[in-house]
């Protein structure tokens, strides 16, 4: 509008005029007009103000969900985000603690042995800290809701230190190349399906039972091939291993989203983000063990 029409003055007056039909006269007047229009009403006269109040009810409590939402979506992504982080610095201490237990000597012959042929033989030590990442689950598994956020995360990282331990023997069997090779084709797989689990709106708790009966089946066929040494065997079990983990990436990411809370404490989020970041940090590294045996290759 023409900024000129602001300068002109408007008056109007609004009065109900008697009669059978309610009737409303407007006495419309400017400087330079004057005049009466009257309204006939089949209705109540005050019934567009109702109209107008429930609109405007209905406007603000749409405008509360709608912030209420929006607060949430905050909140979840928050809490996400504590998840992936907590994950990806585990992720990294075992890399670093497993690097350098293998590349010193002193340490590396406390767990393994090499054999004339480069066969890697495990020293009692080995297999206590290939044992002792199952103790720290246990614990963190059945005990969370005794132990404190701080406690966790404290836990956590020990869990994490110890698998760096159990870990050091892939950089005797694999080529410092495929490790890192196999280390980014999981990353990128990991991401795809993890971001995949977040965004469904498809719900993948019925896949979650066969996951888990595939993922037993995995644990029994891993330990008879420890006697058997079955090289068919274990690509069968790789093959096999990638498929339930691929899938339980995208089945935990969704779990881990639903059980976020928007009422938590900082306590019991702190303890969720923790457990969270540990089912994707065991989905993160039997995939990467899986496609190593893949797609390792061999000293």
């Amino acid at each position: 509008m023409p900024c000129n029409l602001l300068k002109s003055v408007v008056y109007s007056e609004f009065r109900l005029v008697e009669s059978s039909t309610p009737t409303v006269e407007l006495r419309h007047r400017t400087p330079h007009i004057e005049g009466r229009i009257f309204f006939r009403m089949t209705g109540n006269p005050w019934e567009g103000h109702e109209k107008m109040a429930n609109q405007f009810e209905r406007g603000t409590v749409i405008q509360g969900r709608a912030k209420a939402a929006e607060q949430i979506d905050e909140g979840l992504r928050s809490y996400m985000l504590r998840v992936y982080n907590y994950m990806t610095t585990g992720l990294a201490l075992t890399g670093i603690i497993a690097y350098l237990v293998a590349n010193t000597p002193a340490i590396l012959n406390l767990f393994y042995s090499v054999g004339p042929q480069g066969q890697v033989a495990s020293t009692p030590l080995a297999w206590i800290a290939m044992l002792s990442p199952l103790a720290f689950i246990l614990v963190l598994s059945f005990g969370i809701q005794r132990m404190s956020a701080s406690t966790a995360q404290f836990l956590f990282w020990l869990f994490a230190g110890v698998m760096g331990l159990s870990l050091s023997h892939i950089f005797l069997q694999f080529t410092g190349a495929s490790i890192a090779r196999v280390f980014f084709i999981t990353a990128a797989t990991f991401a795809a399906m993890s971001l995949f689990g977040y965004t469904t709106k498809r719900d993948l708790s019925g896949l979650g039972t066969f996951l888990f009966m595939g993922l037993i089946g995995i644990i029994i066929a891993s330990v008879v091939n420890i006697f058997i040494g079955s090289t068919m065997m274990q690509f069968v079990i790789s093959v096999l291993g990638v498929i339930v983990f691929v899938g339980l990436t995208a089945y935990d990411t969704q779990k881990i989203k639903e059980m976020y809370s928007e009422l938590d404490g900082s306590e019991v989020a702190g303890k969720k983000a923790i457990m969270g970041a540990l089912r994707l940090y065991l989905d993160f590294i039997n995939l990467f063990i899986m496609l190593l045996h893949l797609f390792g290759q061999r000293d």
